[in-house]
């Protein structure tokens, strides 16, 4: 399919389509790096994924700012972005730890190591934080992924206000450093894969 950028619909996303950005984000992320590093088999990932990112997505729903693109002709959602303004306390997910328990199964202690190496490595200034940046397979190396960003930069830049993130390949890494971010630290997971925690400055 011939997949034009100024064809992208670029909309708000509000809690109705938590099941479908649920689905998004499963499907874009289960075969990951660190999705990978917390469940070897791909079945159990098919299966585990949805519950596990449906925490996120909600929280995000309810406390942060989602984008979505959509296909032009179908309208189904083939990217997303998960922002949560961190310029004044947001409470966790809700019943967070019971909830995670029953996603990561088998990996919960290694979704907690994964936790705790990303809290520690968070800054602590006001910014915005892109929790996921999602795009189906299917859908990707179409410039979806730019355009969620540049949607919200936009913003951030208007607002003189930093954005942190941390990528968790080499590929995903390389597009952010692209839209100027900067890397701050590797975080090393246990026996895993590296993560890049990643800021990027207001452009003026």
């Amino acid at each position: 399919m011939t997949y034009a950028i100024q064809e992208l619909v670029i909309r708000d996303v509000t809690p109705v389509d938590t099941d479908e950005i649920t689905d998004l984000v499963a499907e874009a992320m289960r075969n990951g790096p660190v999705a990978t590093w917390l469940h070897a088999d791909p079945e159990v990932r098919r299966q585990e994924a949805p519950r596990y990112f449906e925490i996120f997505v909600e929280h995000a729903t309810r406390h942060g700012e989602v984008y979505a693109t959509a296909d032009p002709d179908t309208g189904r959602l083939d990217g997303v972005a998960l922002w949560f303004p961190l310029t004044s306390l947001i409470p966790p997910p809700v019943d967070y730890e019971r909830r995670l328990k029953e996603a990561a199964g088998d990996a919960f202690d290694r979704a907690c190591q994964l936790d705790l190496a990303l809290d520690e490595n968070h800054p602590i200034e006001p910014h915005h934080y892109l929790a996921f940046l999602a795009v189906r397979p299917e859908s990707q190396n179409r410039g979806i992924g730019s355009a969620l960003l540049e949607r919200h930069h936009a913003r951030l830049d208007q607002a003189g206000l930093p954005a942190y993130l941390e990528a968790n390949d080499p590929r995903n890494r390389d597009l952010y450093l692209r839209h100027g971010y900067r890397i701050r630290t590797v975080i090393n997971l246990p026996d895993g894969p590296p993560l890049w925690s990643m800021w990027r400055m207001p452009m003026v």
